[in-house]
């Protein structure tokens, strides 16, 4: 890793424009193979109606929740180290291909501890692809700003249609039959796992000496010594408060308005206001902000995604909740390519599976945590919930900037 001048907002990096029509064979396929995975990503939005169809509580629903959310953060810090050991080809391939024997079994399974363990083992499998893939976004371009983003604007905005749609297509196959569901989903995650696996190839890498002993010294890092790099840990900490803070959107925001009087349908449309925005929007202002300093365009998404979900407590009215959806939405569209693009700034090239499973298991954890200590907070108290958001955007906030000694430096990634 070296330290070099920081760029002077990126001025002399290509546009980012020309970047996403110069980018990569390989970043269009591993975006064409994440589509098609989202659009049949079913049983994670579907398996508590699903459990309580079946006849299961409340609590048991609430347990295999819990399960998959520890089997998510496992699944992070597994593909992360596969992804720099075994190739980010064959580690996305291995994730699909198991996540859909393992789903296409669901409505065979009958005690619930059995579906306690194979939705366990779901999580684990069905995030093991991710940080490969975004390793491969990373491999695909060159080292700069705008290239990183466009490669990352493109992946985010295929999930986004993928879940879009698959939300639709989902709601579809529940009313007629669980068992088309569950299927739908093993061969989403089946042609996946072909797209990669025929039309994927790893990128070649320029070796010299130096590479080679790198090579060697890189495959004995574990997690351990990663964690040593105290500018990741700070990311790590700030995806843990901020995702802690964009996961309230599902469950204080539901919370509130209930309370203030309004119907599920009146949800449905502020979700769906978000949708449309990410949609439409995300891209456009990705590249606006590509121009920029990754850290403070980070800090200024955090404290907006912060401030606009803060709001939301002080807000009684369609047209208000939906003014703090159009802001808090601002927040997320600015962060959410450019922080993993950042982070691929600040991993060595041998490390990049295993820096973006520790982004994965810090995301996971965030908004596994979120729903948790955020309904026991709304228990004390709504005023109390609100709160608990402001202070966590703004500690995201924080967290991006800086360390005043490396203020004058910008972390930049081993050629």
């Amino acid at each position: 890793m070296s330290t070099a001048p920081p760029t002077r907002s990126g001025f002399d990096e290509p546009r980012f424009r020309a970047a996403l029509r110069g980018l990569p064979g390989r970043v269009w396929i591993i975006s064409l193979g994440i589509l098609v995975n989202q659009v049949g990503n079913f049983l994670p939005v579907f398996i508590v109606l699903y459990l309580t169809e079946r006849g299961c509580s409340a609590g048991a629903a609430g347990l295999v929740l819990g399960v998959s959310g520890v089997g998510k953060v496992l699944g992070n810090a597994v593909g992360g180290y596969l992804a720099d050991g075994i190739g980010r080809r064959w580690t996305i391939v291995l994730s699909a291909v198991t996540t859909s024997g393992l789903t296409a079994i669901m409505p065979s399974l009958g005690p619930l501890p059995i579906i306690v363990a194979v939705v366990g083992l779901i999580g684990v499998t069905s995030q093991i692809y991710r940080p490969a893939a975004a390793a491969v976004l990373l491999d695909s371009v060159a080292a700069t700003n705008q290239q990183r983003l466009a490669a990352f604007g493109v992946f985010r905005f295929a999930m986004n249609v993928g879940a879009a749609l698959g939300g639709v297509i989902g709601g579809v196959l529940a009313s007629t039959s669980y068992v088309g569901l569950f299927l739908g989903n093993a061969v989403a995650c089946l042609l996946f796992g072909v797209v990669v696996g025929v039309l994927l190839r790893d990128a070649p890498k320029a070796r010299s000496d130096q590479d080679d002993a790198d090579t060697q010294a890189d495959r004995a890092v574990g997690y351990r010594q990663v964690l040593a790099d105290r500018t990741l840990v700070r990311f790590l900490l700030m995806t843990v408060f901020a995702e802690f803070v964009c996961i309230q959107s599902t469950v204080g925001l539901p919370l509130h308005v209930s309370n203030v009087g309004l119907s599920e349908r009146d949800f449905g449309l502020l979700i769906g206001l978000n949708g449309l925005l990410v949609l439409v929007l995300e891209l456009p202002i990705t590249g606006a902000v590509s121009r920029y300093r990754p850290e403070y365009v980070l800090a200024i998404g955090n404290l907006i995604t912060g401030v606009g979900l803060a709001l939301t407590g002080f807000m009684t009215g369609m047209v208000l909740l939906s003014a703090t959806v159009l802001v808090w939405t601002l927040g997320e569209m600015m962060t959410s390519s450019i922080s993993q693009a950042y982070l691929g700034s600040l991993a060595p090239p041998r490390m990049v599976g295993r820096y973006q499973g520790l982004h994965g298991v810090a995301y996971t954890t965030g908004t596994g945590a979120g729903p948790l200590i955020g309904g026991a907070a709304y228990a004390i108290g709504p005023w109390a919930l609100w709160a608990l958001v402001g202070v966590a955007g703004l500690l995201s906030a924080q967290l991006c900037l800086p360390r005043r000694r490396a203020a004058s430096t910008v972390l930049e990634p081993d050629s």
